[in-house]
């Protein structure tokens, strides 16, 4: 399995994981907000019209209303990526990569405009009367050409419907149920096989009535964690509010230079906190991923662009507001530079081949370079004596970016005795005896949760995350249910669908209690097969969207003469 994972995240780091994915997805939303005009901005007090009902029509054919739709996508992309990927991209990037998630949800605002409104366009009805949409529909449907000549792009549908069952296992519903089993675990004590079970059950009477009863759950659900991670939000950064000022000042100060050394936080170089804040806003909001645009496709409407009009929502209650608020509770509550008694990982683990001195900048920057650069590093081989836990060598031990302190040995438990032997800065422990503990920067979710014990609600602060992620995390496996509904109706036709749904609880149920660490890089892997194909698609049928649009205002102008009109 180690050897698997490593292919894999060689795999991905040609295509999720590289440069140019973060370039290609952003340039696609600079360009298509400059090719239309910025509707994120001028089309975003409309968009609040349309999803109110404003402009509803009783002879408008779909299975939810624009509501529901949006809360369907959104219980899809408000999930762990807003609890725990906020505290990985500041953890990774420092405040700088909050600026860039910002970026990307500004400009994916747009993508996911020009995304639904063509999937709405090429949305068909299933067999069993459902209405089925997604890229793979625009794909297999839409007159796609170059320089005149027609292109059969039916075989990228097919690649795209494949990647998105598989991420709908590898995104929405392994890692989601293994987060929340682990959260309940650390902050209940209720056993994770048990907290598989009841929501696994939960999840089969939800999904198996489809989208109607999936939408009904979620306009209910979302509104409620949202309200819920509000409050305990907000506790925190009035709590701190002398830190709001500096916190959003941390934010836009290193941007163009990365983020500097502060604390424990080595620091972070520009190109590595733009790449990380990229990466973890496209994972919470999925703008150009074409997820959220099977969601949209059952809205009801009679005209698909004023369903685009709802999408530009979502990235931004998503990533601008929901992040944004994670953010301010990281950078005010001040724990995301700090060390903290935990666990460590040994992925995050490197026994350095000397003492470095977080006080001397000359061994700041060195490993500043090796972190941010990949720049080689002195890495410990040999064999260390330990005696009661306790190492006698003098040596420096790299944790989570930072450098460990007060570190402690144990093996099954219980302060170690003996001898560590140590190849290339990595314990050899073909066994998995050896543990190691100590203080050292955390991330992902149990640096949030430190975050909102830093609030008026004190300990009782690690309850509101643990409730938070547990909504946030199941609402996000209902929704990629449907997604994953979706695309085998696509590729095998809807009597296919009670298998997927069979196999997609089980495997929800079974990811409760084991490790689900490669699961996380085939995600990765199968979000950029999404992704991909679903920007290359849109990109080529640009000329579509704008005259799409332009018909659009033009009948709204007929229709409605009396409204204000954007254009």
């Amino acid at each position: 399995m180690h050897e698997l994972h490593e292919i894999l995240k060689i795999i991905d780091s040609f295509i999720g994981g590289a440069q140019w994915f973060a370039y290609f997805l952003l340039s696609t939303g600079v360009f298509f907000t400059i090719y239309l005009g910025f509707p994120q901005i001028r089309y975003f007090k409309h968009a609040l019209k349309v999803v109110k009902g404003k402009f509803d029509k009783k002879s408008d054919v779909g299975d939810t209303s624009h509501f529901q739709a949006l809360a369907t996508a959104l219980s899809g992309t408000v999930g762990t990526g807003n609890i725990a990927g906020v505290a990985l991209a500041v953890y990774l990037g420092g405040p700088a990569a909050l600026f860039w998630m910002l970026v990307t949800a500004a400009l994916g605002m747009t993508t996911k405009f020009v995304e639904v409104t063509l999937s709405h366009k090429y949305r068909e009805k299933a067999k069993d009367g459902s209405i089925a949409g997604g890229p793979m529909y625009y794909m297999k449907n839409a007159d796609f050409r170059f320089f005149g000549k027609k292109l059969n792009f039916k075989w990228m549908a097919v690649v795209f419907a494949i990647a998105t069952v598989f991420s709908s296992f590898g995104t929405g519903n392994l890692p989601q149920i293994n987060s929340i089993s682990n959260s309940v675990l650390a902050t209940f004590g209720i056993t994770r096989w048990v907290t598989g079970l009841v929501l696994s059950i939960l999840l089969g009477l939800v999904i198996i009535g489809g989208i109607k009863r999936i939408a009904r759950v979620t306009s209910k659900l979302v509104p409620t964690m949202a309200a819920i991670y509000l409050i305990g939000a907000l506790s925190v950064i009035l709590f701190n509010y002398e830190n709001i000022i500096p916190s959003i000042i941390s934010i836009f100060s290193d941007i163009f230079t990365g983020s500097a050394a502060t604390g424990g936080f080595i620091g972070s170089a520009l190109i590595f906190a733009f790449n990380k804040g990229v990466g973890r806003g496209l994972f919470s909001n999925e703008a150009g991923q074409g997820s959220a645009p099977i969601a949209h496709a059952a809205a009801k409407a009679h005209e698909p662009v004023s369903e685009g009009m709802v999408a530009i929502l979502e990235p931004f209650i998503d990533t601008i507001i929901i992040c944004s608020l994670t953010g301010l509770v990281l950078l005010s509550s001040g724990v995301w530079n700090k060390k903290y008694e935990n666990n460590f990982q040994k992925a995050d683990l490197k026994i350095l081949g000397r003492v470095y001195d977080e006080n001397k900048e000359s061994d700041i920057d060195e490993l500043f370079n090796y972190l941010n650069h990949n720049e080689a590093i002195d890495l410990y081989s040999g064999t260390l004596d330990v005696k009661n836990g306790k190492i006698q060598k003098e040596i420096s031990i790299l944790h989570a970016r930072s450098i460990a302190e007060d570190v402690i040995v144990l093996s099954n438990g219980s302060a170690y005795s003996g001898n560590l032997s140590v190849e290339n800065g990595s314990i050899i422990d073909p066994n998995s005896q050896f543990e190691l503990k100590g203080k050292s920067l955390v991330h992902s979710a149990p640096l949030t949760t430190i975050a909102f014990t830093h609030s008026f609600f004190g300990d009782y602060g690690k309850y509101i995350v643990s409730i938070g992620l547990l909504l946030f995390a199941f609402s996000t496996a209902i929704s990629w249910s449907y997604y994953g509904d979706r695309a085998i109706t696509f590729l095998f036709g809807t009597k296919s669908v009670v298998y997927f749904r069979i196999v997609y609880v089980a495997g929800f149920f079974t990811a409760s209690f084991i490790d689900t660490t490669i699961i996380w890089t085939i995600s990765g892997i199968t979000i950029a097969l999404m992704t991909l194909p679903n920007l290359v698609g849109i990109l080529f049928l640009r000329k579509e969207m704008k005259s799409t649009v332009k018909k659009y205002w033009r009948d709204f102008k007929e229709e409605y003469p009396d409204e204000r009109f954007p254009d």
